[in-house]
């Protein structure tokens, strides 16, 4: 069978799924992975075929253009045409309309109805007319069986239904589409058919209508979802759910030297992930104030920092090592716990060796709620969003003090690990794939096109 991958164009997005699809390989499945320009290098080094499609996303510039935007609106000047067009083709709906929000009373049918209208416009953009265009010419061409798609490109399923293949979403973190849509689907039932608006069924509508199709909630949800998060922490979520071990990926790596001899004393890794500080816009919060807070502990800390970061600091305490990158798959093992940025990759590693942890959340997708799931599970602690960029060095050190110190914590971090290699890894939902991939795919010809 032939598989093909979407990835957004982000290393954070396209690294989980590599695992899986070099299981499909090893069990004589073709596979490529499709995704922007930005992102095919870190493809072809993990191994795999890389098709580039559509124009550079640049994340780095787009989100330094925003930040410019933004400071001279706040000084009171005016940001200009093109900053105003931009600031309107990619509105920021994390603070106002945030896909994160739990609080029941808050989500009434015009919030929700607001917040998809809102996260349309982002979806729309990252898969775009002429994005969609190239992925549809592409699959027909290819002839996939199967197309495992991001689950913020929905381009995957439009294209999926073009040429006929099944198709499934790939989660990189909880479902926070899949959540909003079953309540806000259950709100609309609730009402008239007169005054019921569907943001993305109106738009999906229209996407896949060009190709022959028109609008299903597989188109939102994926025929079935692969999901890697450990299930005891998952959203409930009325939906065909495929659970799959976490396998860390962290890109290619060399093992140092020295991380062949075991630590001396406790070892701590601090990392502030890469996609902040390469495309995110950098850190928010003070690299010299997490130094300060390990700074006379008895602990070894291995924090991954570049020589920008290591710019803004007056000094390295004796009891860290400097280093610009480690894969945190080899690093883990040997530590007592991580501080780190809450991102999906460094979490998920974290729980796949047991290792407790202490995030500092920004507002990034589902890292805060991620980050609670796990502090409520007792295998870290994690900073409100809200205080991350005010945390001081002694408030951090009594945080770390206490995961070190409390059995607790790696305890319940040996629980969810336990429980993820429980789950089957990624060889082993191979047949399960082929079997779905045959009960959903459409003979070939059975969509129409665009006239």
């Amino acid at each position: 069978m032939r598989v093909l991958f979407l990835t957004v164009a982000e290393k954070a997005h396209a690294y989980p799924q590599v695992p899986l699809a070099w299981a499909l390989r090893a069990a004589g499945h073709e596979v490529c992975v499709v995704g922007q320009p930005d992102v095919v290098d870190d493809i072809t080094r993990a191994g795999l075929t890389a098709v580039p499609i559509g124009a550079s996303l640049d994340l780095a510039q787009r989100v330094q253009e925003g930040s410019t935007a933004e400071r001279q609106d706040d000084a009171g000047q005016p940001a200009g045409v093109e900053a105003a067009e931009d600031a309107e083709e990619f509105p920021d709906p994390t603070v106002e309309m945030p896909l994160d929000e739990l609080r029941p009373e808050k989500l009434t049918h015009d919030h929700m109805q607001g917040l998809f209208a809102t996260w349309v416009m982002i979806f729309q953009e990252m898969s775009n007319p002429d994005l969609t265009d190239e992925l549809v010419e592409f699959a027909r061409g290819w002839g996939p069986d199967l197309v495992i798609w991001d689950p913020l490109l929905f381009a995957g399923g439009v294209a999926a239904r073009a040429c006929g293949a099944a198709h499934a979403r790939m989660l990189y973190g909880l479902d926070l589409i899949g959540r909003m849509r079953g309540r806000f689907v259950a709100a609309l039932a609730e009402r008239s058919a007169l005054v019921r608006d569907d943001p993305m069924a109106e738009w999906l509508d229209l996407a896949a209508e060009c190709y022959g199709g028109g609008f299903g909630e597989d188109l939102v949800m994926g025929q079935w979802t692969i999901d890697s998060f450990p299930g005891s922490m998952r959203f409930p979520v009325d939906h065909h759910y495929v659970p799959v071990r976490y396998v860390p990926y962290n890109g290619p790596s060399v093992l140092p030297g020295w991380l062949r001899e075991p630590p001396k004393r406790p070892r701590v890794c601090l990392s502030l992930g890469l996609s902040f500080r390469e495309s995110l816009g950098g850190d928010r919060m003070s690299v010299g104030e997490l130094l300060e807070a390990v700074a006379g502990l008895d602990v070894e800390v291995v924090a991954t920092l570049d020589a920008e970061q290591l710019a803004t600091v007056a000094r390295v305490p004796d009891n860290v090592r400097a280093v610009d990158f480690v894969s945190l798959n080899e690093l883990l093992p040997t530590c007592s716990a991580i501080v780190h940025h809450g991102g999906f990759g460094s979490s998920q590693t974290a729980l796949a060796h047991g290792v407790p942890q202490i995030a500092l959340p920004s507002e990034v997708w589902d890292i805060e709620v991620r980050a609670q799931r796990i502090e409520q599970a007792g295998a870290g602690l994690c900073v409100p969003r809200s205080q991350v960029e005010e945390i001081t060095a002694d408030r951090l050190k009594g945080m770390l003090v206490r995961v070190l110190e409390e059995p607790s914590f790696a305890r319940n971090a040996a629980r969810l690990r336990t429980e993820m290699r429980g789950t089957p890894a990624p060889a082993d939902i191979v047949p399960l794939l082929e079997k779905l991939t045959a009960e959903h795919s459409r003979p070939e010809g059975s969509c129409g096109s665009c006239s």
